[in-house]
């Protein structure tokens, strides 16, 4: 059974209908933590090497929220049509837990910083539908527990480290669904800079919330939240499995129980954890140390000024104005690192089609090759640019800055130094070519006749042999042209 076959599920003529919610967390990117000075910059750092008494919840510590925290948390609600209130607060959310050095974490209650957004989503049969927003809201990171040889050591390197934790409305009811709205709001976290989102560097992780009710059935059924998934594919696994749970405790005459599971990526089970706590369960109270926020119409105003192009903006316009295939411009759009090292090697090439071609076959085909992304390419787009732009003069053949690219990229250098160094321009004499074309005429009776016979691919073998007599430094066009001139 495909994965779209569980938009409406039939079991035993009884027809279900998943609800699904989502909770993202994305880590700010900051350079120093959410309340105190200490680097936020932790992937694969020594573990408790960037901690102070501050994050450590030492007794006494008086947090100092961080402005950029702010501003780059606003800047994300905005790209998500968020309302920003003038007025907001943080709270303490207490649970007790090993990594949990306070006892309680900083985070937002009943006045978040923003709510009542929505996220545009594309499935994959092109139709758009609007996922709605309930809020983003911020708060600090626990740290990290790790398991191993019957202990667990705690990292304190995270703790601290500030999050967006943006909520979904229940208005998901497919897997597909569900994965392009976490995608897509990937996408517009990266492009207004608030998150790297990185998922292997633990950047950004998912909570979901899981039911089923009858179709046809206004009213929710009992949901389950699986906690920290932290992949595309874990989220849609989780989905999956837990779909499947639940119509199967449904079937059997049992009831689903409200609680927190497990994902187990080994074995791609949910397991249950604990029963799943409530508001009051966490006794929330306004954080009595750090004043409410107060957000004025003008900074709100200079925010949505640096808000850039978002992505599906941008493959629209790709399409309109560069008429660039879907398929490349949603491809170039979805990366804004892709989508801006692609318009710098534009400036230069002029050529919309040729660079984006270049962009994505040639450039990323090397980076993929190597494990790489668009910003650790060893090649400017401004280097590309000019590649491509030598192409497009006539300078150089296609085949030339193919042969030539592996060096280009290699030591970014300027491709105009490399073919003069090697001499690979293309021929423009045009006398010089002709000489050429005739020689090639002469030595070739049959070929020849073949062609004023009617057998039109002919023409291509005399062309092939012009081409390796002045090295691939003809263009193929002009040859053409005068082969055609000489044999009529």
């Amino acid at each position: 059974m495909s994965r779209s076959d569980f938009v409406i599920l039939v079991i035993n003529k009884m027809e279900y209908e998943p609800v699904i919610g989502l909770e993202i967390h994305c880590r700010i990117n900051t350079k120093t933590k959410m309340f105190c000075r200490c680097s936020n910059n932790i992937f694969n750092e020594k573990p408790n090497s960037h901690v102070c008494p501050i994050c450590m919840g030492f007794p006494g510590m008086l947090p100092l929220i961080n402005k950029e925290v702010v501003k780059k948390s606003i800047k994300a609600a905005l790209a998500l049509g968020c309302q920003v209130p003038e007025f907001s607060k943080m709270d303490r959310k207490s649970y007790f837990y090993p990594d949990l050095p306070k006892g309680f974490q900083i985070s937002q209650y009943d006045l978040p910083i923003s709510e009542k957004g929505k996220v545009t989503i594309t499935l994959p049969d092109n139709s758009t539908k609007d996922i709605g927003v309930t809020r983003l809201h911020i708060e600090d990171d626990a740290g990290k527990l790790t398991h191993r040889d019957g202990c667990s050591l705690v990292d304190f390197n995270r703790s601290g480290t500030p999050l967006m934790e943006i909520v979904s409305e229940p208005d998901i009811r497919s897997i597909e669904e569900a994965s392009a709205y976490a995608r897509q709001l990937q996408k517009v976290v990266r492009y207004v800079d608030s998150s790297d989102a990185d998922m292997e560097k633990g950047q950004m992780r998912f909570d979901i919330n899981v039911s089923i009710r009858p179709k046809g059935q206004k009213e929710f059924g009992t949901r389950a939240e699986v906690k920290n998934l932290n992949s595309f594919r874990s989220l849609e696994k989780a989905i999956d499995y837990e779909i499947k749970r639940q119509i199967e405790v449904v079937e059997s005459g049992g009831n689903v129980i409200q609680e927190t599971r497990g994902w187990d990526d080994t074995k791609e089970i949910t397991t249950s954890q604990r029963g799943k706590e409530g508001a009051a369960d966490y006794r929330y109270f306004p954080e009595p140390d750090i004043p409410p926020l107060v957000v004025t119409k003008e900074m709100i105003e200079e925010l949505k000024k640096e808000i850039p192009e978002l992505a599906d903006a941008k493959s629209n316009r790709y399409q309109d104005e560069l008429k660039l295939q879907q398929e490349h411009a949603h491809h170039l759009a979805s990366d804004a690192s892709l989508a801006a090292y692609y318009e710098k090697a534009l400036e230069i090439s002029g050529e919309p089609k040729k660079t984006a071609n270049w962009v994505l076959s040639e450039l990323l085909g090397v980076l993929k090759s190597q494990s790489l992304t668009i910003t650790d390419s060893k090649l400017s787009a401004e280097n590309l640019g000019k590649l491509v732009k030598l192409i497009e003069d006539g300078a150089i053949t296609n085949k030339i800055a193919k042969d030539i690219f592996p060096e280009v990229y290699e030591g970014d250098l300027d491709p105009e130094k490399v073919i003069e160094e090697k001499g690979l321009k293309v021929v423009g004499d045009t006398g010089e070519l002709e000489k050429i074309c005739q020689d090639v005429i002469d030595r070739n009776p049959q070929i020849v006749a073949d062609f004023k016979g009617g057998k039109e691919k002919a023409l291509g073998s005399l062309v092939g042999q012009i081409m390796g007599a002045t090295k691939g430094s003809a263009n193929p066009k002009t040859v053409n042209e005068i082969l055609r001139k000489l044999l009529t």
